[in-house]
């Protein structure tokens, strides 16, 4: 089994996202047919993805992460202009969707950003707003956040120091350090850390309270639009 992606098979991933990103269906539908993609396209990648999975549901990945009913903790990142903007002056506008995102070269990531930008509309009518955090540095925020057209900010989180702090933040390990060294991953987030936040939502009602989460060690996973939807209606009824 190769355990390098090779030019044509790195085409052929970015052959099947778009395809994934554009067929009718959930997020969750989307996701999943990607993941089958890519399985057959790079194995030995969803194998490692696998047994990392298995590593940080042992350890209990993401477990202490703010649960409902708890306080959200403030943060205070830039944007991608430079522009700090903290948890307090969003929550000032209305219930918040506070997302973590692995990165800009992450597919799984930009399925996900695509059907919450599909869902914009939707959550502007319920006097909620959305926020993406990513440890990447501003430049690569501004790519991600131009290459999506995201209507919302998306933060910079250097050496993961928010997502730290929600017990997010995990090492990818040597196997899959290996495995993705065709990503330039010091450049992305100024450091060769290799640390990741898991990908997570949190919607945060005006009080500051955590109304509803998804964390999942697999990165492979994200909350159904609907399910987002739902959440920021019953923050908005509560406001």
């Amino acid at each position: 089994m190769t355990t390098t992606l090779s030019p044509a098979n790195a085409e052929r991933l970015k052959e099947a996202f778009l395809r994934c990103r554009d067929m009718e269906g959930s997020l969750r539908e989307q996701l999943e047919a990607y993941a089958a993609e890519g399985r057959e396209i790079f194995p030995a990648y969803g194998e490692a993805v696998d047994r990392l999975v298995a590593r940080l549901n042992e350890n209990g990945g993401g477990e202490n992460a703010p649960r409902p009913g708890e306080v959200m903790p403030p943060f205070l990142l830039p944007d991608e202009t430079g522009r700090l903007v903290s948890l307090k002056s969003l929550l000032d506008r209305g219930p918040v969707a506070v997302m973590f995102y692995r990165g800009h070269w992450c597919p799984y990531c930009r399925l996900n950003v695509w059907a919450v930008i599909q869902a914009h509309d939707r959550i502007r009518a319920l006097g909620a707003q959305t926020v993406a955090i990513m440890p990447e540095t501003q430049a690569y925020a501004a790519i991600f956040k131009s290459e999506a057209n995201a209507p919302f900010p998306v933060l910079t989180d250097l050496d993961n120091g928010y997502a730290l702090s929600l017990n997010l933040a995990i090492w990818l390990g040597a196997e899959i350090k290996r495995l993705l060294s065709y990503h330039d991953m010091a450049s992305f987030h100024g450091n060769d850390g290799w640390v990741l936040p898991i990908p997570a939502t949190f919607v945060v009602g005006r009080d500051g309270l955590v109304k509803a989460r998804f964390v999942d060690p697999d990165f492979r996973k994200r909350m159904e639009i609907d399910d987002l939807i739902a959440a920021l209606k019953s923050a908005s009824e509560e406001a």
